[in-house]
């Protein structure tokens, strides 16, 4: 039998999970008022730009995934903002750097969650803007409790923020001290700046016509303005340990909005799985499932060495390839119909042998040789000097301060809508904060590369090939799933691990949920300064230390983390019939599943 830590939720009504109980709540809260599962889900996101500061903030980047009730497949919203103009390979050289830093101004995109909410708001909401930021402006405004790891992670950047970041102390260092752990902490800037943003958009009449305005202000009017005004004249320290200026301006920001495209897809044992294009590495987890295709998964202990032997396998072929392959298709061919097509499935799944693995082994597709090499040589170079001040992304690949992380939604309503949304960037140790905003600026420009030529280097226009990754599938009985994951290059990993125990052991979405996690970082880190580890398996006690042994015994590297240490996974479903189910992680006892 297999014991869970809470139940899997079941109702016909409507589930919200998150990865922090409160935004939970304030979906279903406007659920209960009538809204759809679009409506939940953007409440959802402002509370966590509240509640989490330390993983996202309204400066951030967000891919989502909105499946309408009555459509066959979901739209992808694409609110990873692009590089500015002038972010130029040429000029990011000039600075003297070889690796965008993690963190300060050269690392920052044009900010584009905002855009994509307002946008999923308008073509799939019922409630107002008010009415969909009132929750989050109260507890900007009123106060939340503190989590302990945002507190910690304040007070070890505190004077950062007194020395470098100045515009940043005010806001996290209230009266000159960092906040204390479970008491309440308020942003009364944020609060400010998201009242002035509904009052000007109430200046219009209607509904759209109101989010239409919050857009321009936030791209054209005040918001805009108050970037623009700050990074004129702004020289800061980042992550290398220099100080400099960075490029984005409000032209940059007027000249941008959220886009949508179709997913791309790969149907495995009866399921399809819908994830994000090429600019996005969702779909490294559709390679892994094509690679492990005629696998007999089913006949395999979930918690056993080959089950976990295969999947890492599979994930480091599939994330070799993203290195050397994955881009933004708007500027790049990416060969992905190559790549998702079954004859080179085979081919690499021939690949896995019974030992792991210590190479970077990226496949052969003929005229992307050059990408190749590319991929190779990098991940051959020695790592870049980190400073540790605010770099790379706060996810918990860095266990050894495992109180950092993104945030995840997934929400299903009454009528069968959906969404999956993964917001992130412009957390609070990634650049100062905009006087008058309250928040900062992403870092997401740490996803490009200094060398010409490649799907991933840096040029005006060009979207990063982000790690922020939402999920969609239908399962062979027609259920409708939405799930996912916070956790930079882990995210995916996490995602296969739990969709293979879900189809092939029939373990339920909290089961799913709940099971021993495993990751990799052996591919090439996403993140600033971008290194690798070769053979390396991160992997959670509970698997049991006969499965850890035979592990180590095949040559993983194997490093066991501490108990319940790894993941954050979220998930809702509808079956045909209108069961809704959902269920949420218990590690960092943050993340919850509500409904009913």
């Amino acid at each position: 039998m297999t014991f869970t830590t809470r139940p899997e939720l079941k109702g016909s009504f409507g589930m919200c999970a998150s990865t922090h109980w409160i935004a939970s709540a304030v979906g279903m809260k406007l659920l209960e008022a009538g809204g759809t599962a679009t409506d939940a889900a953007v409440g959802m996101a402002f509370v966590l730009n509240v509640v989490e500061p330390h993983l996202n903030g309204p400066l951030g980047d967000m891919p989502a995934m909105v499946w309408p009730a009555d459509a066959d497949a979901p739209v992808v919203y694409c609110g990873q903002g692009p590089a500015p103009a002038g972010a130029t390979i040429a000029h990011y050289r000039a600075e003297g750097i070889e690796v965008i830093p993690g963190s300060g101004l050269l690392a920052t995109v044009i900010p584009g969650a905002f855009d994509a909410l307002m946008l999923m708001l308008r073509d799939h909401g019922r409630l107002s803007l008010r009415e969909v930021m009132e929750p989050a402006i109260y507890y900007a405004d009123h106060g939340h409790p503190m989590l302990p790891r945002v507190a910690a992670e304040i007070e070890n950047l505190s004077e950062v923020f007194r020395q470098e970041w100045p515009t940043s102390a005010p806001v996290w260092l209230p009266g000159g001290q960092a906040p204390v752990a479970n008491e309440l902490f308020r942003n009364p800037d944020l609060a400010a700046y998201w009242k002035r943003l509904v009052v000007e958009a109430e200046a219009t009449k209607g509904r759209e016509a109101q989010i239409e305005a919050a857009r321009r202000a936030f791209y054209e009017g005040f918001v805009a303005e108050a970037i623009d005004d700050y990074m004129r004249d702004a020289c800061v320290i980042d992550a290398t340990g220099e100080r400099r200026k960075g490029v984005l301006n409000g032209q940059d920001m007027a000249g941008w909005r959220a886009t949508t495209e179709a997913p791309i897809y790969a149907d495995t044992h009866g399921s399809r799985v819908w994830k994000c294009g090429a600019w996005n590495q969702g779909p490294a987890l559709l390679q892994a499932l094509r690679i492990l295709e005629h696998d007999p998964l089913g006949d395999l202990d979930p918690r056993g060495d080959e089950f976990v032997h295969l999947a890492v396998e599979a994930l480091k072929l599939a994330f070799a390839d993203r290195e050397a392959y994955y881009g933004d298709p708007d500027f790049s061919d990416i060969p992905m119909d190559t790549l998702l097509s079954p004859d080179y499935a085979r081919a690499r799944r021939a690949q896995i042998g019974e030992d792991a693995s210590l190479e970077q082994r990226p496949g052969s597709i003929t005229g992307f040789e050059h990408q190749v090499a590319a991929f190779l040589e990098r991940a051959a170079r020695p790592l870049v000097k980190d400073t540790g001040i605010g770099s790379g992304e706060p996810t918990m690949a860095h266990l050894t301060n495992q109180d950092r992380d993104t945030v995840h939604i997934d929400v299903i309503d009454q009528w069968g809508n959906a969404v999956s949304a993964t917001p992130s960037g412009g957390w609070l140790k990634s650049n100062p904060v905009i006087p008058g905003l309250g928040v900062p600026l992403n870092s997401r420009a740490q996803m490009f590369w200094l060398d010409e030529g490649l799907p991933t280097s840096l040029a005006p226009g060009r979207r990063p090939r982000t790690t922020l990754s939402p999920s969609m599938a239908r399962m062979a009985d027609g259920t409708r799933l939405a799930f996912g994951t916070p956790g930079g290059d882990q995210q995916d990993q996490w995602q296969l691990t739990f969709l293979l125990r879900h189809i092939h052991h029939g373990l339920n979405l909290q089961e799913a949920i709940d099971a021993p996690l495993f990751h990799t970082a052996h591919l090439q880190a996403s993140f600033f300064p971008r290194g690798t580890r070769p053979g390396h398996l991160m992997i959670e006690p509970a698997i049991g230390q006969e499965a850890i042994a035979k592990l180590a015994a095949r040559g993983h590297r194997v490093e066991v983390t501490e108990p319940w240490a790894a993941g954050r996974l979220s998930a809702a479903s509808r079956r045909p019939d209108g069961m809704l189910k959902a269920a949420a992680t218990p590690r960092l006892m943050q993340a919850y599943a509500v409904g009913r």
